[in-house]
């Protein structure tokens, strides 16, 4: 099941993709206006079952996409997570994953405009794999983590590559407003019950920049769930973002930054193409 966030006739809500259309699941489950509020509830057996059964509501490209989960408690990304990303960065491979957060505010949905802000020039690129939580843990074992996943995602972790050097801390050059996407949909597990046998690929402008697969990250996801589970309590909802491969802009020669008006895709097989254009942050 393919499900997403978006707004349709000035009205939030969420749904199910079927037929190139969307059933519109926020209209029909009393008590979830939501797709985290779904997770929380654990209605996940109950929207597929509306969805299987109903017509969609409305046109896949009459809605307006939201980030996948626009209301997330948790965004928690992975750096360097790829060997091959690792190398081009001049580092060494960590004994442990090294994490920064993402705001809510940092993201949109498919085809929504990304924003290069106006102190800087230095806008990359990051194409990752996402995971969105489905159920409530903490310590959780590496041998159980895949049963808290509700689903997978595309996501273009934008970032601000100036502005990440101001300090040894990621986070000024990785949340700038508006910066990063996430979609188009959430597949759900059924679809997906290995995460580590996909290919992920970015483009820019048509050309491909990085081309990986999910087996060549150093932490795979079982362990990046139960580390991060061991250091806070995973809700659903939540989204921790795997970590890019190389091939990222900032190590290029010369570096190759996105431009106003340039479109970037994040391809992943088994969830589909997140596509964003790029614009200047108004005056």
């Amino acid at each position: 099941m393919k499900l997403l966030s978006f707004s349709v006739d000035g009205r939030s809500s969420f749904g199910a993709v079927k037929d190139n259309g969307v059933v519109d699941l926020g209209a029909r489950m009393a008590g979830c206006t939501t797709l985290r509020q779904l997770l929380e509830a654990g209605r996940l057996g109950e929207a597929a079952r509306l969805a299987a059964s109903a017509a969609p509501d409305h046109s896949l490209d009459k809605v307006s996409f939201a980030p996948v989960i626009p209301d997330p408690g948790k965004i928690i990304c992975v750096g360097l997570n790829y060997r091959d990303h690792v190398a081009e960065t001049g580092r060494t491979v960590t004994e442990r994953p090294a994490l920064f957060a993402r705001f809510a505010c940092s993201q949109v949905g498919h085809l929504q405009p990304i924003v290069k802000p106006g102190v800087s020039d230095d806008f990359d690129y990051e194409g990752e794999l996402a995971l969105v939580i489905g159920k409530a843990g903490r310590h959780i074992p590496p041998g159980r983590a895949l049963d808290y996943v509700a689903g997978y995602s595309c996501y273009n972790e934008g970032s601000i590559r100036d502005w990440q050097r101001h300090t040894s801390q990621f986070l000024a050059g990785k949340t700038f407003a508006e910066s990063g996407s996430f979609g188009p949909w959430l597949v759900t597990t059924d679809e997906i019950p290995d995460p580590s046998k996909l290919t992920l690929q970015t483009r820019l402008n048509g050309n491909v920049v990085q081309n990986t697969t999910t087996d060549l990250l150093i932490t795979a996801i079982p362990e990046l769930i139960a580390y991060i589970s061991t250091i806070c309590p995973l809700l659903p909802g939540d989204v921790i973002v795997t970590g890019t491969p190389g091939g990222v802009g900032a190590k290029r020669t010369p570096p190759l930054w996105m431009r106003p008006g340039d479109t970037v895709e994040v391809e992943i097989s088994g969830i589909g193409t997140l596509r964003n254009t790029v614009i200047a942050e108004p005056a």
